[in-house]
C-alpha cells in the first residue's frame, strides 16, 4: 500500500510517500519546503500560505521523483486537516482534494497532532506509551484509552514551543527559535531564579516568559539556560506524576521540541526512577513533516473508506482527544 501525505499546518509545506507492508511502514520520500520569516518575526499566516502555494507543486514533484512512483500508483492521499493556521491548512487541503478528484484516489483528513504520535510509534517501536507532545502548537501529556487519546496534563496558556519562539524573537531570532536557545543555554551553568508554575499536571508559561525577558539584558546565555531549566523542570515534574498515575512502562516524546537534548536528558532521569523505557522520535522527524500525515492516513484506511470530497474539511482548532482512533 502506498500513501501520500500532505502537511501544511504552519511554516512547513511537506509531501511524503510511505509504503506499508504488513504492519511495517517504509518512508520512501519526505520533502519539506519551509517558510522563513524575517529576523525577530513569527509566522505570518498569509505570507506562509503564499509560500505554500508557490512551493506545493515543487514539493510534490520532488517527492514523487524521489520515491520513484507515479501519482496513479498511490492507494490513498491524506492531508493535515487541523489544527493549524487557517490559510496554511487550506492550501494543503486544496492540493489533496485536487489530486484525489482528478486521479480518483481515496482521500483522508488527518489530525496533525495524532500524526506526530503515530509516526513516533512507527519510528521508535513504542507500543503503549505515555506520550509527551511538545511543539509550537501543543504541550500535552497523553495516554490511550478506549479508542481515544486522553489528556493527563497540558499547558494553560502558551505551548513550550511558543515559549521558546517568543523568547527567541525577543532576542532577534526568527521562528522557530528552539535550536538557537538550546545552543546559547549550553554555554552557561548560571541559573537565575524564574517563576515555576505547575498546577496539578498542568503547566503555565506566561509568567516565566515575562520574567525571562526581564533578565536577558544581564546575560543572554544565562537567561536561555535559566528559561530552559525552569520550563523543562516543570514539564518533567508533570510527566513523572503522570507516569506514576498511569503506571505506563513507556514514555515517548514527539513534536518539534523533542529535538532538544537537555529535555531528553531530564526525561531519561525520570524514566530511570520510574522503571520505564524512554523513546524519542528521531531528530529528522521531530518537526512537522508529510510522513506523519501519510502514515496516519494509511492507518485510518485499514478501518474505513476515504472521505467524500464534500466531507473534507479544515479545522484551525481540532483537539486530538476528540478523535476516535479505531485502527
Amino acid at each position: 500500500m502506498l500513501g501520500l501525505g500532505i502537511e501544511s499546518t504552519a511554516h512547513t509545506f511537506a509531501c511524503s510517500v510511505i509504503e506499508k507492508k504488513g504492519k511495517k511502514g517504509k518512508i520512501l520520500a519526505d520533502i519539506r519546503k519551509i517558510y522563513r520569516p524575517a529576523d525577530g518575526q513569527g509566522i505570518h499566516p498569509r505570507e506562509a500560505s503564499r509560500h505554500h502555494v508557490e512551493n506545493a507543486s515543487i514539493a510534490l514533484s520532488e517527492c514523487l521523483q524521489k520515491s520513484k512512483i507515479q501519482i496513479n500508483d498511490l492507494d490513498l492521499i491524506s492531508y493535515a486537516a487541523g489544527p493549524g493556521l487557517g490559510p496554511c491548512l487550506r492550501v494543503g487541503a486544496v492540493v489533496a482534494r485536487s489530486l484525489s478528484s482528478y486521479y480518483d484516489i481515496p482521500i483522508y483528513p488527518v489530525n496533525h497532532a495524532i500524526g506526530h504520535i503515530e509516526l513516533g510509534k512507527l519510528l521508535t517501536g513504542a507500543k503503549n506509551p505515555l506520550v509527551l507532545l511538545v511543539s509550537g502548537g501543543h504541550t500535552m501529556l497523553l495516554a490511550f484509552l478506549e479508542k481515544q487519546w486522553r489528556v493527563f496534563g497540558e499547558t494553560l496558556d502558551s505551548t513550550l514551543g511558543q515559549l521558546l519562539d517568543q523568547f527567541g524573537r525577543s532576542l532577534g531570532f526568527a521562528s522557530p527559535c528552539g535550536r538557537q536557545i538550546e545552543n546559547l543555554a549550553s554555554k552557561s551553568t548560571n541559573y537565575v531564579s524564574l517563576p515555576y508554575t505547575v498546577r496539578g499536571n498542568d503547566v503555565s508559561f506566561s509568567g516565566l516568559l515575562s520574567a525571562a525577558k526581564q533578565i536577558k539584558d544581564k546575560g543572554i546565555e544565562d537567561a536561555c539556560f535559566s528559561l530552559q531549566e525552569t520550563a523543562f523542570a516543570m514539564i518533567a515534574e508533570a510527566t513523572e506524576r503522570a507516569l506514576s498515575f498511569t503506571e505506563k512502562k513507556e514514555l515517548m516524546i514527539v513534536g518539534g521540541v523533542a529535538a532538544n537534548k537537555r529535555l531528553s536528558s531530564m526525561l531519561k532521569s525520570i524514566c530511570k526512577r520510574q522503571g520505564c523505557k524512554f523513546f524519542v522520535v528521531p531528530l529528522e522527524f521531530s518537526g512537522d513533516c508529510g510522513s506523519q500525515i501519510a502514515w496516519t492516513g494509511i492507518m485510518e484506511s485499514t478501518v474505513k473508506p476515504g472521505a467524500k470530497l464534500s466531507d473534507t474539511f479544515v479545522r484551525q482548532s481540532w483537539r486530538l482527544d476528540t478523535v476516535k482512533v479505531d485502527y
